[in-house]
């Protein structure tokens, strides 16, 4: 049976600003799809509140009820999401599913949007805003102060448009960049950069022992502030209620981007979802239930790890300075959770706490690869707010709690 392409991804736009909207999804399952389209849905500044979920193996049906805004841009969100939905072959109007079709996608060009710029308190966060409305992906940046108070920032950034290369979309983000900076800003230049800049770029940078340690360690803690975790996590797994499926009980404290935490999870896990709701019920990639205890055990304790602390989030000294880290956990397929520098900015604005140097970094540890995000605090400013209120400001702001 085939599917109006039109239908693959519908939008139900609410009528008033605090009813949900309701986004549905028909289309062939592949294993990670509910992943990718959280992912999606939290890089468009969306909270799922409600989500259910279902296949036969083959062929899927999703719906997400998520509290949105007046800003978003519902067009370009549904064209994300069947971007990511697996491909399909016209035939007279009606698309029909083609697994020899599906390719594996170019990685995207990636741009080096130099900017030059007097410093003022909250600047970070404005031009990082700008770029998340523009759909500019960062992937690296590297920020610092001169000594005579100009800011040199360099992101190396994707464009979701894949529209960059072109003068046009170059001139608008020049314009859009301009209007929030004003007279601050001194240059603004954009270029393609080869895979061996970009390679240059992605060195890792010696990470502190204690962070290592302490900050990245894949076990849950016996000790953490409590301000620094999403609360007590309960899974339990029973194959008793289903003759196909194992179910999987989660009850946690939510936060913003919980459904993806999961979802992500999962997709390492190399494992498929059924039906979800509060309740998970799924199969391996074979298609049978979740039998092995050992598993069982490694999956659940990785994802009461991963609940309990989807990202991590440390003030430490570097030497007299005073120095913010962040660490969010890379999917196996390269990708990671969307917005998290946009969120640190934003946090750090609200404390009116400047910010000296900035630098993103992937880095393994052990057998786990982290973007960790490194923020040198103005040591004028910084001394003022103590550590704990600033672990626990960025944080919060990261799980979208008040």
């Amino acid at each position: 049976m085939g599917i109006l392409h039109d239908d693959v991804v519908i939008i139900r736009q609410s009528e008033k600003e605090r009813d949900l909207s309701i986004i549905t999804v028909n289309c062939p399952d592949k294993t990670g799809l509910g992943c990718d389209l959280c992912r999606i849905i939290l890089f468009f500044g969306l909270n799922i509140v409600k989500g259910d979920l279902s296949t036969d193996g083959k062929w899927c049906y999703i719906v997400f009820w998520v509290a949105g805004n007046s800003s978003t841009r519902w067009d370009l969100l549904k064209k994300r999401l069947l971007g990511v939905c697996p491909s399909f072959y016209s035939a007279s109007g009606i698309l029909y599913y083609r697994p020899e079709l599906q390719q594996t996608p170019r990685p995207p060009d990636v741009f080096l949007l130099k900017l030059c710029c007097h410093d003022r308190r909250g600047l970070l966060h404005n031009v990082t805003e700008v770029l998340c409305e523009l759909e500019l992906t960062i992937k690296k940046v590297k920020v610092s102060t001169t000594p005579d108070g100009r800011v040199i920032d360099l992101f190396f950034v994707t464009d979701t448009r894949e529209l960059l290369h072109t003068n046009k979309r170059k001139e608008d983000t020049y314009d859009h960049l301009k209007a929030v900076m004003g007279d601050v800003m001194i240059s603004c230049d954009i270029e393609m950069v080869g895979p061996e800049i970009t390679a240059c770029s992605q060195e890792s940078s010696l990470l502190p022992t204690t962070i290592t340690d302490d900050m990245l360690h894949l076990e849950i803690p016996d000790e953490l502030p409590n301000s620094l975790t999403s609360s007590s996590v309960s899974v339990t797994m029973d194959n008793s209620l289903s003759p196909a499926h194992t179910l999987v009980q989660i009850a946690c404290r939510d936060h913003k981007g919980l459904l993806y935490d999961i979802m992500r999870t999962l997709k390492d896990y190399n494992i498929k979802r059924r039906n979800c709701e509060i309740d998970l019920f799924i199969v391996q990639a074979d298609g049978k239930k979740l039998v092995d205890t050992k598993i069982q055990r490694a999956l659940s304790s990785h994802l009461e790890v991963e609940l309990l602390r989807p990202l991590r989030v440390a003030v430490v000294s570097r030497g007299p300075d005073t120095e913010l880290l962040v660490a969010n956990p890379v999917e196996l397929s390269g990708k990671g959770r969307p917005l998290v520098f946009h969120d640190i900015t934003l946090a750090l604005k609200m404390l009116k706490s400047c910010i000296f140097s900035a630098e993103i970094r992937r880095h393994m540890i052990g057998d786990r690869e982290f973007e960790v995000y490194r923020v040198l605090l103005d040591e004028g400013e910084s001394l003022s707010i103590p550590r704990g209120k600033i672990e626990e400001a960025v944080w919060n702001v990261l799980m979208g709690w008040d």
